[in-house]
């Protein structure tokens, strides 16, 4: 189905006018949103991307509202899944509360336009390589494997161009407030702020690979591409506050990506074979075998990502990871708290690390181990215990 041009610009406006008043009316001012706040802006963007979805159902039909549907979950599971490196890479740079939102807006917006770029490419490509197929699905299909490997945690977010711009330019450990660049010992510095933004650029440009290849394997229409894959990334600045403390409870949630990316990658093998043009494969004739409908691979995408969260959730496993966690999160808080009059006090934070450190006391005797044992944890309160002690004598 061809889309008119006036719905392609009216569309495209629409997400850089929501991008607009994201900036103008909740980013600008650094802030660290309220739950409340989070909770009602993530609920108005999720709303936002229904009406459309349900718009396109109205105006396209059954086949491209389903097609929308289960490319915009998808991808929105996926944008979850990067909040966790954004998580990270924002504590190993140490980036303020209140200027987290900026590097978050700055993540999706940057990440909206690598992911159009890969888009357009990808569809120029399939359009005129149908034999891509094979490895977008063999692709999705490596990607889903390696979920399923256990790998290291790292507080790192060091890699090849964050060395480089270290080395080539003048920067500072001390943040500026927001800004990218600023003035110490008389020479212009650049901020840990811009290192951060590097940093979230770069892995936005991994995501893109696994993220455009999924979507192309529930829809080649590069409008519900489009529209699905920004609207998943609409509202993930409010998605990240509202679920910070959810997001170490979600500990399947690699495996349900895992399942999900493995299906999509079997489905577009499947969608290959029948469509097979290589002369090596039955002569380069087309192989007459099942393809999954799109409905089917909603059922599918939504069973999982329910039957994964559920799991988590409800996992004594998932209640101790989610409490080492908060934890540890309240201790840093109280450490680099600077207890100027805004905000929390000092003994209100100190109160909330003795109330999480007593909820680890909670935990079954292999999970309070495991909390015994983690070096990081119990560094942080001893810490948060000796500074305390030190400031109220």
């Amino acid at each position: 189905m061809d889309i008119p041009g006036y719905v392609w610009l009216l569309t495209i406006v629409g997400i850089i006018g929501l991008l607009a008043f994201d900036f103008f009316f909740h980013v600008r001012k650094a802030h660290e949103p309220t739950l409340r706040e989070a909770a009602k802006w993530s609920a108005i963007y999720v709303g936002l991307a229904i009406l459309f979805g349900l718009g396109v159902l109205f105006f396209g039909g059954a086949t491209l509202g389903t097609e929308y549907f289960a490319g915009y979950i998808t991808e929105k599971a996926l944008s979850v899944d990067n909040l966790f490196v954004f998580l990270i890479i924002m504590a190993s740079f140490k980036v303020p509360r209140a200027d987290q939102q900026k590097v978050l807006l700055f993540g999706i917006v940057f990440a909206l336009i690598a992911r159009t770029g890969f888009i357009f490419l990808g569809a120029a490509l399939i359009n005129s390589f149908a034999w891509l197929f094979y490895i977008f699905g063999a692709f999705l299909i490596y990607t889903a494997v390696k979920l399923l490997k256990p790998e290291e945690e790292s507080d790192e977010a060091d890699n090849f161009i964050i060395r480089l711009a270290k080395r080539l330019f003048h920067t500072t450990e001390r943040y500026d407030g927001d800004r990218l660049f600023t003035v110490e010992n008389g020479k212009k510095v650049m901020t840990p702020m811009l290192l951060v933004m590097v940093a979230i650029g770069g892995t936005d440009l991994l995501f893109a690979l696994d993220s455009v290849p999924a979507i192309f394997g529930l829809t080649q229409n590069v409008f519900i591409v489009f529209t699905a894959t920004a609207f998943s990334l609409m509202g993930l600045r409010q998605l990240y506050f509202l679920i910070d403390g959810l997001l170490d409870r979600l500990i399947y949630l690699s495996y349900g990506l895992a399942a999900i990316l493995g299906f999509i990658g079997i489905k577009l093998v499947l969608h290959a074979l029948h469509e097979n043009t290589l002369p090596f494969i039955n002569g380069g004739e087309h192989v007459p075998v099942f393809e999954i409908s799109t409905g089917v691979s909603l059922a599918v995408i939504i069973g999982v990502l329910t039957v994964t969260v559920i799991a988590s959730l409800v996992s004594p496993a998932g209640r101790a990871h989610s409490a080492i966690a908060l934890s540890k999160n309240s201790a840093k808080k109280y450490l680099v708290g600077d207890f100027s009059g805004k905000g929390e006090t000092r003994d209100e934070l100190y109160a909330l690390v003795v109330a999480h450190e007593r909820a680890l006391g909670l935990l079954s005797a292999k999970h309070q181990t495991q909390a015994a044992e983690d070096a990081e944890l119990q560094a942080l309160l001893a810490e948060a215990h000796e500074t305390h002690q030190g400031v109220t004598q």
